[in-house]
């Protein structure tokens, strides 16, 4: 029995450090799966069922066609009291009125073992849910990120995982998320890796695979073995006539990425200070957004919910070119209303519908100037949305495939492949990366550069410093006479803080102080040198180098 027991253990064991190399991984990695593939249909349920409720429709496929003919304070009154809600739910649920999405969860990886926040991401999950249903100008994919997230952080917890383990749990359980949610178990897995994780390390490939596979069954169970947009026949390419024009239109469309990604911050940025000067409280924030997307949507339905229609009118030709520029300028502003409302929803879905629209015009333009040397225009349409998709998600591989598998037309791949990478190497130079890792950076959290930036910001001092007792411990008097001297960190600051001033000031320990409360003076707790600040900074590295190329 005792020998069992010890077997069980270290198996145990096993798991928690090094699950990913194993084969009883994946086993878990299925479940993961079939638990966040259901999870994302249930989701996508729930919100057709609240928008049939409450817009009256009798398909959401076709809902700004159907909201044309509803009374104009009905189509305003929707989207403001989804605000309404969703301003007292994140008030009340989170300790910043913030909703917690995809770049959440980016930073969980990197910097929490794979871990997200519970409370405040089932908030968030209630308040993606009744934007996306109450005319939220956003997509589905950032919630369903979010909710694998958060079952891969539970179970992670469960069986106290390491971190490699942790993460490559996220990972699998992302992948199947976004393979339910658009039915693409290719991109669905290459986005965990790609966007989530951001390594394509070996060991976390198989697990992935795994629970994507297991996502896209259960989405074909629900909804068979569809695509979400539907195009005209097979597009054809006039290959050597044609692709100066598809180079041409991804610098466009990295351009029009750059400008989504500068226009939400730049609302973001406003609507805080305009807060800030009105003392407007925290919950109507998300209120005064949804007014403002209900006002447009009066004369603009087509800014309503994820915007599958147009993009599908898009793909097919079916709006003319003053029609696709409008909108897609229209599009751009409700986004940025909506998300710097501080509602729910995500990024992936407006940015290929707006892709698909500045494709299309530029097609339009295109075809029209050049008519013997050009192809379908809808070819652009399809290339268009890629290639802003991908500039706004950083992430041109996963995103080229998800527009094949959205479509089922994998005949244009050249096009499609020469847009995004221009899009991207000329979005990649204004912004950090991506829309995501740019909203981290604006919060101070240093993903975009790399390992060697963010993992300082892991290390606390009182971590990595020497307590008066240990061994080698700094000389008292002088961490005294170094503390009148300004010279020392606070205990809660971390590694990014200290190594700085260990450069500036070229001394080879700084004291460690806590501030005494009733005093207002520094108390010493001890002194970090600085060679162990570097040992802590070289394991750290090394062991991220290790995960990443195993």
């Amino acid at each position: 029995m005792r020998e069992m027991g010890e077997v069980f253990s270290q198996g145990w064991d096993l798991l928690r450090h090094k699950g990913p190399s194993q084969a009883q991984f994946w086993f878990i990695a299925l479940l993961i799966g079939v638990a966040a593939g259901f999870a994302a249909v249930v989701f996508r349920l729930a919100i057709n069922w609240l928008q049939t409720l409450l817009y009256r429709t009798p398909d959401v496929n076709t809902l700004h066609s159907f909201a044309e003919t509803l009374p104009w304070y009905w189509v305003m009154l929707i989207p403001m009291a989804g605000g309404v809600t969703v301003g007292l739910i994140l008030h009340y649920a989170t300790p910043d009125g913030r909703v917690r999405a995809v770049a959440d969860v980016i930073e969980g990886a990197a910097l929490n073992d794979g871990r997200v926040e519970k409370k405040a991401g089932i908030a968030s999950t209630f308040a993606h849910w009744i934007t996306l249903s109450t005319g939220g100008s956003t997509g589905r994919e950032g919630p369903v990120v979010l909710m694998a997230a958060m079952m891969s952080s539970w179970i992670s917890n469960l069986i106290r995982a390491d971190g490699i383990t942790g993460r490559d749990l996220l990972g699998c359980a992302v992948a199947a998320a976004v393979s339910a949610s658009f039915n693409a178990p290719i991109a669905g897995a290459l986005f965990a890796l790609e966007v989530i994780l951001r390594h394509f390390a070996l060991h976390a490939f198989a697990p992935i695979v795994i629970a994507s596979a297991a996502g896209t069954v259960i989405n074909r169970l629900a909804f068979g073995d569809v695509t979400e947009f539907v195009l005209p026949g097979t597009s054809t390419l006039e290959f050597y006539l044609e692709l100066p024009a598809f180079l041409l239109l991804g610098l466009v469309c990295g351009a029009v990425a750059v400008l989504m990604i500068r226009a939400i911050f730049w609302a973001d940025d406003f609507e805080s200070r305009l807060q800030a000067r009105l003392k407007l409280p925290r919950w109507a924030r998300p209120a005064v957004a949804g007014a403002v997307l209900g006002a447009l949507a009066i004369f603009y339905p087509h800014i309503i919910g994820v915007g599958y229609e147009t993009t599908s009118l898009a793909l097919t030709g079916s709006l003319l070119l003053h029609e696709a520029i409008i909108f897609a300028i229209l599009k751009v502003i409700a986004v940025a209303v909506t998300m710097a409302g501080r509602m729910g929803g995500g990024i992936f879905s407006p940015s290929l519908m707006i892709g698909a629209l500045t494709g299309l015009s530029f097609g339009l333009i295109a075809t029209g100037l050049f008519p013997e040397q050009s192809g379908a225009f809808t070819l652009y349409a399809l290339a268009g949305m890629g290639a802003v998709a991908a500039a706004v998600l950083g992430a041109p591989i996963s995103t080229t495939l998800i527009v094949f598998e959205l479509t089922g037309d994998w005949q244009t791949g050249l096009a499609v492949m020469v847009s995004v990478s221009m899009s991207t190497a000329l979005a990649s130079r204004f912004v950090d990366r991506s829309f995501f890792l740019s909203q981290l950076e604006r919060r101070n959290v240093h993903l975009a550069a790399g390992p060697q930036a963010y993992l300082l910001a892991m290390f606390r001092v009182q971590g990595v410093m020497r307590g008066p007792t240990d061994d080698g411990a700094a000389d008292e008097a002088t961490c005294l006479q170094m503390i009148e001297q300004g010279l020392y960190l606070q205990a809660n600051a971390t590694l990014e803080t200290a190594l700085p001033r260990f450069d500036k000031s070229g001394v080879a320990f700084l004291p460690v102080v806590t501030m005494d409360e009733k005093e207002n003076a520094p108390r010493l707790q001890g002194a970090l040198f600085h060679v162990d600040a570097l040992k802590a900074y070289n394991r750290a590295l090394a062991a991220t180098a290790e995960e990443e190329h195993s």
